[in-house]
């Protein structure tokens, strides 16, 4: 696979994480613009945003928890050129959960559904990882 199709999930994933950024962002300042929340309140990082604010922002912080697997999957598969066809796919389909997952968790907010988009990820990952582990040893 090209270097630029193994990279476009991982655009895709970045961009998620742009546009929760910057939603985010546009929540807090209207928050602090309307006053439903004063600097002072939080400061420190205190949990005091009002609610849609809070799930932006926990909804951010989540993309930079789990998703940091695959990128070092990605930044491993691809020097090591193990990044067929399969990884591709995986890739996309592990990317569309974490849109599912991020849909969720900033609208209706259900657990348990986010938790099913979640696993749905946390499975493809571990696919791919599985994958990759077997075919680098299997060189060794």
């Amino acid at each position: 696979m090209s270097v630029t199709e193994v990279l476009l999930p991982v655009f895709a994933q970045v961009l998620l994480v742009f546009i929760l950024l910057f939603w985010m962002g546009k929540e807090r300042t209207t928050a602090l613009a309307a006053r439903e929340v004063q600097m002072k309140d939080i400061a420190l990082d205190e949990p005091n945003w009002p609610r849609h604010a809070t799930q932006l922002g926990n909804c951010l912080k989540n993309q930079f928890e789990f998703p940091v697997l695959f990128y070092v999957l990605v930044a491993l598969a691809l020097p090591l050129r193990q990044a067929d066809l399969l990884f591709v796919l995986l890739s996309w389909v592990f990317v569309v959960t974490r849109y599912v997952h991020a849909g969720i968790f900033v609208t209706s907010n259900n657990v348990k559904q986010r938790s099913l988009a979640f696993s749905a990820g946390v499975l493809v990952l571990l696919v791919m990882w599985a994958v990759f582990a077997v075919k680098i040893l299997r060189v060794v």
